[in-house]
């Protein structure tokens, strides 16, 4: 993990997020779709489980009742899972599907 990336998540401004909710859909259907094929190696779906598992577990690396912290912990989580799972898939598989939804097939 390189550390600007990192920085750049906390970095947000309104422009960033404004663009991360304009794209929430087209990575949410990513996301999906590389769940459901089957050229992507089990593995990687394995990792989207846990990550969904995490999200929705009562148990925090940090405490949620910790002003803040507690729920950036969890958003850095998500972020570098779904990173981690997209960056895991075959990037064949990944460019068919970023093509496909940008053709909006």
């Amino acid at each position: 993990m390189k550390f600007g990336s990192l920085v750049g998540l906390l970095r947000l401004g309104p422009q960033r997020i404004a663009r991360f909710f304009y794209h929430l859909p087209s990575f949410l259907k990513l996301f999906w779709r590389l769940l459901k094929d089957r050229r992507v190696p089990l593995p990687p779906k394995l990792l989207l489980i846990l990550l969904l598992a995490y999200v929705f577990a009562p148990v925090d690396l940090l405490p949620d009742f910790l002003a803040g912290l507690g729920q950036i912990d969890d958003l850095v989580v998500i972020f570098l899972g779904l990173r981690a799972f997209v960056r895991l898939c075959p990037r064949e598989v990944v460019r068919d599907h970023v093509h496909a939804i940008a053709a909006g097939r």
